[in-house]
């Protein structure tokens, strides 16, 4: 297997990724227009890795790098990791993982955090393999409805 972290030379597969991560969580996915696509892979501080066996993709990851204002410093979040189910459980997950992490490296960036939700425990053993610790951290969404975003609120 191998890793490769999408570019704007990348639309279809990053298509492909998109919708196989979609597909995994059960989640509709839209088609993303080129635009919108070249935009967001052209973005240092996006990441998109995708793993193949071959030419077939089997999983990916996306993340975000963040200022902090603690330090000139920055950290990497996790948005979204996932591997098709038919290939699960075979090292496709940590691939990405140490993929991210490698390259977080070379860019001087020390921490990486992923959100999980509280009952994931497949996700959450997962993590602990691969050496993180758990914060006890709860997220509060804020939905922004379509008459607020007209309105600019």
């Amino acid at each position: 297997m191998t890793e490769r972290r999408l570019g704007t030379g990348d639309l279809e597969t990053a298509r492909e990724l998109f919708a196989i991560m979609s597909g995994t969580f059960g989640e509709e996915c839209a088609r993303l227009g080129d635009e919108y696509l070249m935009t967001l892979l052209a973005r240092d501080d996006f990441w998109a890795i995708a793993a193949f066996d071959g030419d077939a993709i089997v999983g990916g990851i996306t993340a975000h790098t963040l200022p902090m204002t603690r330090a000139e410093i920055f950290e990497i979040m996790i948005y979204d990791i996932a591997v098709r189910p038919d290939r699960q459980r075979i090292g496709v997950g940590r691939l990405l993982i140490t993929a991210l992490r490698e390259a977080a490296a070379r860019l001087g960036i020390a921490e990486i955090f992923v959100p999980s939700d509280g009952d994931d425990t497949h996700a959450h053993r997962f993590y602990e393999s691969l050496g993180g610790s758990a914060a006890e951290v709860v997220v509060y969404s804020f939905a922004v409805s379509a008459t607020d975003r007209e309105n600019g609120v």
